[in-house]
């Protein structure tokens, strides 16, 4: 028997149990599903060990909600508190949507049915494991894990383990974690407002302080020692930002940033030949792995790096053999592999996508309430006119065309990252982050909202 509903929603993280919330707020109907045992999203997903975020915990969170972060421990309070999990069905994926006669009609794999005037992805642009196309990819007799999708338990003791990338998710290997004393606990929450105030109005949408210094404006002994600064209390984003203002569009700048990276593995990583193979070749055009304590564990006697770009590996039974005949017996393999990317479209009446391609590179969380926010009020405006909304081609083509002009001018499209869908074989070079700035992007939604929505036409 097919259930009618006002809306449905696709996904429990960030951006699915505050659509949800939302869309409550307006009195509509509300049916969200979760493929997961439990609510969580990325947090619930990517749970391996050494997981971590470029985000600090502080503003890992919803703005209106000041409750302390405990990773998926913080959303299941939040869906408890405001009385949410009434209309969450997790272990449910939607199998089919399609648009019939004024609403979508949704097939879940609980074998329901929902007839719905509204229906919101909360995916993310990445939320597909990506497995690179290795030989004998399926053939490992012992365990194979994915960083995406992390079991609740697992016994890596006294094993022979493989992990399969050393980008920013190969993370699973052992790093050490800050805790936050009670100090800069309060510090935070005292000046709460005007942290999420400057995040929402500068660059990056990070908590953190950006430089506008250009890199070359200074001498060669202060530029090292603002690099070291850096490095050493920040991450990926914050050197990225947080040093000069324009390692991202500098040439000479960036080759800066460059040596100093690797410069850094040299001196950490003991044997030249482990260095070598672990130092990203180019400029810094994607994100450096910045964990404290990371590369020092390429200086254990029991763990090895490999480089397959110089010798081809495979997956056999018994674990990986590379070209030159080189075997390592392996009781299990973790790929660290990332996800592959989505591609939206436009031509879907009353479909909404929250953090999907084409958004900033920027804090999910703050991101997700902006775009969360502007679907919420474009239903509103729907259901007081009674007239569905369908997204103008041309509008679309427009923002894509204007992200990738922008994404060209920066060295990150010279990366060969995801931030250009080419580390996935067949997906077009396309920039899949707006990086023109999280104030810029925020001020072309508010134009958006003022200006009536022009983007999209009535849709009867």
């Amino acid at each position: 028997m097919r259930k009618n509903v006002d809306s449905l929603v696709v996904g429990a993280g960030f951006s699915g149990i505050y659509q949800l919330y939302k869309l409550r707020e307006l009195g509509l109907s509300v049916k969200l599903v979760e493929a997961a045992p439990e609510v969580g999203g990325t947090c619930g997903w990517n749970r391996y060990p050494g997981a971590t975020s470029d985000t600090h915990s502080k503003v890992y969170r919803y703005s209106w909600d000041k409750e302390d972060l405990r990773n998926t421990a913080y959303l299941k309070h939040v869906v408890r508190r405001h009385n949410l999990v009434k209309d969450i069905e997790l272990n449910t994926r939607m199998e089919s949507a399609q648009y019939m006669e004024g609403g979508w009609e949704i097939r879940l794999s609980t074998g329901e049915s929902f007839r719905s005037r509204y229906l919101v992805t909360a995916l993310g642009a990445l939320s597909k494991a990506y497995f690179p196309r290795i030989p004998g990819l399926d053939s490992l007799a012992g365990e194979t894990y994915h960083t995406t999708a992390w079991p609740a338990k697992h016994d890596f003791f006294n094993k022979h383990v493989g992990v399969i990338g050393n980008g920013s998710t190969s993370h699973v290997i052992p790093n050490s974690d800050d805790k936050v004393t009670e100090e800069n606990r309060k510090r935070i929450n005292d000046n709460y407002g005007q942290i999420w105030h400057n995040l929402r109005t500068n660059l990056s949408g990070h908590a953190i302080i950006e430089s506008s210094i250009p890199t070359m404006s200074i001498t060669a002994e202060e530029r090292e020692r603002v690099f070291e600064q850096v490095q050493q209390s920040g991450n990926g984003i914050t050197f990225l930002f947080s040093t000069f203002g324009d390692i991202a569009i500098n040439e000479e700048a960036n080759s800066e940033a460059s040596y100093f990276i690797r410069r850094k593995i040299a001196q950490i990583v003991k044997d030249p030949v482990q260095a070598r193979k672990l130092t990203p070749p180019g400029g810094f055009n994607r994100r450096p792995v910045t964990a404290n304590g990371y590369y020092e564990t390429f200086n254990w006697d029991n763990v090895d790096v490999v480089d397959v770009l110089d010798t081809p590996m495979e997956i056999t039974p018994t674990g990986i053999k590379l070209s030159d005949g080189t075997k390592y017996d392996l009781d299990a393999i973790i790929f660290a592999t990332t996800l592959k990317p989505l591609t939206a479209y436009a031509g879907f009446p009353n479909m909404f996508l929250i953090n999907e391609p084409q958004g900033p590179l920027t804090n999910v969380p703050a991101l997700i309430e902006t775009q969360v926010e502007f679907v919420a009020g474009l239903i509103a405006t729907e259901e007081a006119e009674k007239k569905k909304r369908l997204v103008i081609q041309e509008a679309e083509d427009a923002w894509l065309e204007q992200t990738n002009a922008i994404g060209e001018s920066t060295v990150f499209a010279k990366g060969g990252s995801r931030l250009t869908g080419d580390n996935a074989e067949g997906k077009k070079h396309n920039f899949l982050y707006y990086i023109g700035g999280v104030v810029n992007y925020n001020k072309a939604v508010q134009t958006e909202i003022v200006g009536g929505h022009p983007s999209f036409k009535p849709f009867f």
